[in-house]
C-alpha cells in the first residue's frame, strides 16, 4: 500500500527531510508561536493572547473563536493588506441578517490549498484521467476552478460540470465524455448513479456535506470501488484532510491546521473521543484563527495508519447529533437503493418529504421508518419517478427547510 500523498505535500512544502509525529509537532509549535507574535505586533481580534507558547499542551488554556466572532470583527482578524487578498468568501444570502460570515484568502492560500487538492486527488486520478466535478463554478479561485486547476496539474482532464444540471444532462454528459471518475458531495453522486447508473465511472471523491452509511454504502456498491472522503472548510482554506489507499480516516494537514476536540463545556478530549472539531490555522496567510468552533463533529483516531503516514487521521465528520436531521432521515430513505433524492420540509408538527425514484419504491415501507423514527410528527411523504428534466433537489448543503403553508398536501 502506498503512503499517503500528505506526506510528500507536507515536506515540500515545509522542506522537511521526513514526516514523523515529533517533527510535526516541532513544525507546528514554530508556525504557532511565530502566528502568535504576528498577531500581537498586528495589535488586531488576538492582541491580547501570549506572544508564545512553551507547547501545544498550553493552548488548551486560549479562548475559543466563535462564528459570532468571525462575523463581527472581519476587520480585525485580518493579518495582511486588503490589496493582497485574491478571494473572499461570505455566508451572506437574501435572507441573512446582521453581520455576515467572511473568510478572506491570499493568492499563497488558494496555492496551499490547490496543492492539497493535487495530494487528495492524486490518490484516484492519474495522468490521462477524466474527472467530472459537481461542485459550483463561481468564478475565478473558486471552489469549482481550483479543484480543476488541480486536475490539469496532474495531467488529468476536467469536465466542469457544477451542481445545477438535470439528471438526464448529466447522463448526456457522462455518454459523451466518459468520465472515470467523479468530484462532488455525497448524495449528489448517489443520485447520478442511481439515475444514470456506473457507466464509465470507477472512483469519486466525495466531500462538502455529511456522507451517512446509507449513502456510502449505495455509492460503493454500485460503483464497486471504495470512495475518497475528504474534510474541509472555508475557515481552513477549503481543504482539510484527505483520504489514503488505506480508507481509514483522513489525513490532517497538519503542517496548516492544529486539531483539538472538544466536549460541550470546551475540555479537550483524549484522541479517539468524538466531539466537536476546533481548528487553529497555523498555515492561513490572511486571516489565520486560533481555537475556531466549527460546529462539525468527529474524533482523531488513535494509532498509526495502515498506509504509514504519521499525519492524524479525522473520522466522518458530521454535524450535531440532534433528533432530527437531514443527515438523520438521508440514512433512512437512501437505504431503499429506489430513491434517487428527497427534500425535507418542516412546519409545526407536519414534516413533508420529496422523494424521488428511479422507480418503484417501497413507499409504505418508507413511511413505516420514518414514522418510527419520528414518531412526535405527522409525515407526509410524496413520491414520484426522477424524469430526465428533474434537477437535484439540493444544490448545497442538504437541510430541513422550513415548510411555509403547513398543511396536508
Amino acid at each position: 500500500m502506498k503512503r499517503s500523498r500528505i506526506d510528500a505535500y507536507i515536506m515540500e512544502k515545509e522542506a522537511l527531510p521526513e514526516v514523523t509525529r515529533e517533527s510535526l509537532d516541532a513544525l507546528k509549535l514554530g508556525k504557532l508561536n511565530a502566528l502568535l507574535k504576528r498577531e500581537k505586533e498586528r495589535g488586531g481580534f488576538y492582541k491580547n493572547l501570549p506572544e508564545r507558547l512553551d507547547s501545544l499542551e498550553e493552548l488548551k488554556n486560549l479562548p475559543f473563536t466563535t462564528e459570532e466572532n468571525l462575523a463581527q470583527n472581519a476587520p480585525g482578524l485580518l493579518l495582511c493588506s486588503q490589496s493582497k487578498i485574491q478571494r473572499v468568501l461570505s455566508d451572506a444570502t437574501s435572507g441573512t441578517t446582521g453581520a455576515a460570515k467572511r473568510v478572506f484568502y491570499t493568492e499563497d492560500d488558494l496555492e496551499s490549498t490547490v496543492q492539497l487538492y493535487m495530494a487528495g486527488l492524486g490518490e484516484l486520478i492519474f495522468p490521462g484521467s477524466i474527472t467530472l466535478i459537481c461542485f459550483p463554478f463561481s468564478g475565478p479561485f473558486g471552489l469549482g476552478e481550483l479543484i480543476a486547476e488541480a486536475i490539469t496539474r496532474l495531467g488529468a482532464r476536467p469536465i466542469k460540470a457544477g451542481p445545477f444540471l438535470s439528471f438526464g444532462e448529466y447522463a448526456a454528459l457522462m455518454e459523451s465524455e466518459k468520465p472515470d471518475t467523479f468530484v462532488g458531495m455525497p448524495v449528489q453522486l448517489l443520485g447520478i448513479l442511481r439515475f444514470c447508473e456506473r457507466g464509465s465511472l470507477r472512483h469519486a471523491l466525495v466531500s462538502g456535506d455529511a456522507c451517512p452509511d446509507s449513502v456510502m454504502g449505495g455509492c460503493e456498491a454500485i460503483l464497486d470501488t471504495k470512495l475518497f472522503p475528504h474534510y474541509g472548510s472555508r475557515e481552513m482554506g477549503m481543504a482539510g484532510a484527505i483520504s489514503c489507499e488505506a480508507h481509514e480516516g483522513m489525513h490532517l494537514r497538519e503542517n496548516d491546521v492544529i486539531a483539538e476536540i472538544v466536549d460541550e463545556a470546551g475540555r479537550v478530549l483524549p484522541t479517539g473521543e468524538r466531539g466537536e472539531l476546533v481548528i487553529t490555522t497555523i498555515g492561513m496567510e490572511a486571516m489565520p484563527l486560533i481555537r475556531y468552533r466549527t460546529g462539525d463533529y468527529t474524533r482523531i483516531l488513535p494509532g498509526p495508519c495502515p498506509c504509514g503516514s504519521a499525519a492524524l487521521r479525522l473520522d466522518r465528520v458530521t454535524r450535531k447529533a440532534s433528533a432530527l436531521s437531514a443527515d438523520g432521515l438521508d440514512e433512512i430513505l437512501f437505504a431503499d437503493p429506489a430513491v434517487v433524492d428527497c427534500r425535507y420540509e418542516r412546519g409545526g408538527d407536519q414534516l413533508a418529504i420529496t422523494v424521488l425514484t428511479n422507480g418503484a419504491s417501497g413507499e409504505a415501507a418508507l413511511l413505516s421508518r420514518l414514522r418510527a423514527a419520528v414518531p412526535a410528527l405527522q409525515i407526509v411523504l410524496t413520491t414520484r419517478p426522477a424524469g430526465p428534466e428533474e434537477h437535484a433537489l439540493y444544490v448545497g448543503k442538504r437541510t430541513i427547510s422550513r415548510l411555509m403553508a403547513p398543511g396536508v398536501i
